[in-house]
């Protein structure tokens, strides 16, 4: 969960508008004012959507993320 916070920090986002929180077993929860409701999986696959799948906050601008098109993106 580190590694994905430190990523976002590297993207641009403040931690109120994207950071990666624990979760209810075991799980990591990506969440924050960016995305439109939390994505929930373990702490492995959190880490490989924020390196592959979260565009930098100046590229996002004023689009929210969905849960939806990324698991659509992982599929």
């Amino acid at each position: 969960m580190a590694a994905a916070n430190d990523l976002l920090r590297e993207k641009g986002y403040a931690e109120r508008d994207l950071a990666v929180h624990p979760g209810p077993r075991g799980k990591a929860l990506l969440k924050g004012n960016k995305i439109i409701s939390p994505f929930s999986d373990d702490a492995a696959l959190v880490l490989r959507v924020v390196e592959e799948l979260v565009p930098r906050d100046a590229e996002l601008g004023a689009k929210l993320l969905r849960p939806a098109d990324i698991r659509a993106a992982l599929a």
